[in-house]
């Protein structure tokens, strides 16, 4: 019997360095109890180029304008138990302005963040794993791939 084709999901986000720091957002889901910190970023919509994806999704959640510099890493994922294949794409931004109130109501903080307080903060393998690996030089071909993300992520109904 022919297994469902997965659902895909492409997301785009942001590694921005400030004084060996990095910003890191806070996002509540309704399936966890606790908020998710992450990169900025989240999902592309139709039409959308990933570039623009990280550039719009840090405005929204951080009100800081991005400029992209390059790729970072592409790592990939799938959600098993929910039949959901994610790629995606982080690009190393710069940053300008100040951090103001998300535009979304998923968002529930921003802050700059130590490099050596990301295991404690990050606690999805598949988004800390890729990015600790990059900062350490570890990610030569800048690609991760997981064949169980580990989680399943439900987001607000509002959110895109």
């Amino acid at each position: 019997m022919a297994r469902p084709e997965a659902a895909h999901v492409h997301l785009a986000t942001g590694l921005a360095l400030r004084d060996s720091m990095i910003l890191l957002v806070a996002s509540r889901y309704p399936n966890h109890a606790q908020p998710l910190w992450n990169l900025p970023g989240g999902r592309q919509q139709p039409g959308e180029l990933l570039r623009e994806t990280a550039i719009r999704e840090i405005f929204e959640e951080t009100g800081l304008r991005a400029t992209i510099r390059e790729l970072a890493y592409v790592s990939e994922s799938y959600d098993r138990s929910a039949n959901v294949h994610f790629i995606n794409a982080a690009f190393f931004v710069e940053v300008t302005g100040d951090i103001a109130a998300p535009k979304n109501d998923h968002v529930v903080a921003v802050e700059w963040v130590a490099i050596d307080e990301i295991v404690s903060r990050i606690a999805v393998a598949v988004v800390r794993e890729p990015l600790l690996a990059y900062l350490r030089g570890e990610l030569p071909a800048r690609y991760a791939g997981y064949e169980d993300a580990g989680i399943t992520i439900e987001w607000p109904r509002d959110s895109a």
